[in-house]
């Protein structure tokens, strides 16, 4: 897709990722599994595996019970669509420190997202999250720390 306006359905893939990245960030277990087919899965930042809905809400339930999770800063990479009814999302993340707000380029990841489009709605069907470590290219990891760090920035100055 280009730079320009999101067709209707881009525009529902990425409101889709938005909320799930909104559930995680209020620490919402419920809410984040929500945005799944009944029978979706993820793959966790630590390879982890979970498949279907309650589960995924329990698994990210431990999550939120067992570490204080930091919020997602994300840019959205890419849209491309399989068929009318299926669509992959690309897009980097990082995390902020608390309460300086600087992305820890250690928690920089890559998540894709597998969408379908149901009875009229968009849901999750695949979740990834893999580490952005980019081995021996610790440019590629300045780079993009630098830029989820600027979007951090603005979005920041926006709620001033």
């Amino acid at each position: 897709m280009s730079d320009a306006t999101p067709s209707g359905d881009e525009a529902a893939v990425r409101a889709l990722y938005i909320a799930l990245l909104h559930a995680w960030n209020e620490r919402d277990a419920a809410g984040f599994a929500a945005q799944f087919l009944e029978d979706g899965s993820i793959i966790g930042y630590d390879g982890s595996i979970v498949d279907g809905q309650a589960e995924i809400a329990r698994h990210i339930g431990d999550i939120f019970r067992q570490h204080e999770t930091p919020i997602y800063v994300q840019r959205i990479k890419r849209v491309r669509f399989l068929t009318p009814d299926i669509a992959i999302l690309r897009s980097y993340v990082g995390m902020p420190t608390v309460p300086t707000l600087v992305i820890n380029p250690a928690l920089n990841s890559i998540q894709s997202l597998v969408a379908q489009r149901l009875a009229g709605a968009w849901r999750v069907a695949l979740f990834q999250n893999t580490p952005a470590q980019f081995h021996g290219r610790p440019d590629l990891v300045a780079a993009m720390t630098e830029k989820l760090q600027r979007t951090l920035d603005e979005k920041s100055q926006a709620g001033k």
